[in-house]
C-alpha cells in the first residue's frame, strides 16, 4: 500500500491524477492539497511515499517551494508535476532535488509509470528529454541549498525585491511595517552571502521559471 500526496491548486487536475494512478494501482491512497502550507502540513502527518508537486500552486512560485520542501522533508521523494516543458526547466528541477519531471500533457499510462519507476527509487523524466538535460549544476545545487535558509516571509521579500519593489512598497504588498521588510532585508542578505539588491535581483532571477507574472509573489 502507497500514500500518495498529489499538490495541486486545481482540482481537474488532482482528479485526472487520480484517475490515472487507481487504474494502475489497486492498493493506493492518494491525499490532496491545493496550496503549499497544505501540503507542508499534509507531508507532516502523513506517512507519504511520494509527493507530486506542482510548481505553481499558491505558496510555491518559482522553485521556492520545492526547494523549501526538500529543506524540510529531504527523505520524502518528489516528483514534480508542471505545464512548463523545458529542458532548462527540467534540469533545474532536477538540479534541485526531486526524483522525476512529470508535464502535465503526460499519457495516464506514463504518469503510472513514472510514479513507479520513482517509488522503486529511480529517477523519471519524459523520453524526450531524458537524453537533453544539463549535467548536474554544483553552482546551482549550491545556490539552491542557501534560498532553502530562507523562510517564506523572507523570499517574499526576495521576489518582490526582483520585481523592482521598494522597501515601503514591498511593506504595504505584505501588509507589515517597513523596518519589518528592512529586517527580512538584512536576514536574506546575511543567509544568501551577498550585500546589496543587484545581487539578490540575479539569485532571484536564477530560481525563475518563466517570465514574471504580476501576481507571481502575491501568492
Amino acid at each position: 500500500m502507497y500514500t500518495l500526496l498529489v499538490a495541486d491548486d486545481h482540482p481537474l487536475y488532482r482528479d485526472a491524477l487520480r484517475s490515472a494512478l487507481s487504474q494502475s494501482m489497486s492498493e493506493l491512497t492518494l491525499l490532496e492539497a491545493s496550496d503549499l502550507n497544505d501540503t507542508l502540513e499534509k507531508a507532516q502527518h502523513n506517512d507519504v511515499d511520494l509527493l507530486l508537486l506542482d510548481l505553481h500552486m499558491p505558496g510555491s512560485s518559482d522553485l521556492f517551494g520545492l526547494i523549501h520542501i526538500r529543506k524540510l522533508y529531504p527523505e520524502l521523494p518528489v516528483a514534480v508535476v508542471s505545464g512548463l516543458e523545458d529542458k532548462n526547466i527540467v534540469s533545474k528541477v532536477m538540479n534541485t532535488g526531486a526524483m522525476g519531471f512529470i508535464p502535465k500533457t503526460t499519457s495516464s499510462q506514463n504518469i503510472a509509470l513514472a510514479v513507479k519507476t520513482i517509488l522503486n527509487g529511480e529517477t523519471w523524466v519524459p523520453e524526450s528529454l531524458a537524453n537533453d538535460l544539463d549535467d548536474t549544476d554544483d553552482e546551482f545545487s549550491a545556490l539552491a541549498e542557501k534560498v532553502a535558509s530562507l523562510t517564506p516571509a523572507q523570499y517574499k521579500v526576495l521576489c518582490f525585491m526582483r520585481d523592482g519593489l521598494l522597501n515601503k512598497q514591498i511593506g504595504f504588498e505584505l501588509d507589515i511595517a517597513e523596518a519589518t521588510v528592512k529586517a527580512h532585508v538584512t536576514a536574506l542578505f546575511r543567509k544568501l552571502g551577498i550585500n546589496n539588491r543587484t545581487q539578490a535581483v540575479l539569485i532571484s532571477s536564477q530560481l525563475q521559471l518563466e517570465p514574471p507574472a504580476p501576481q507571481l509573489c502575491h501568492k
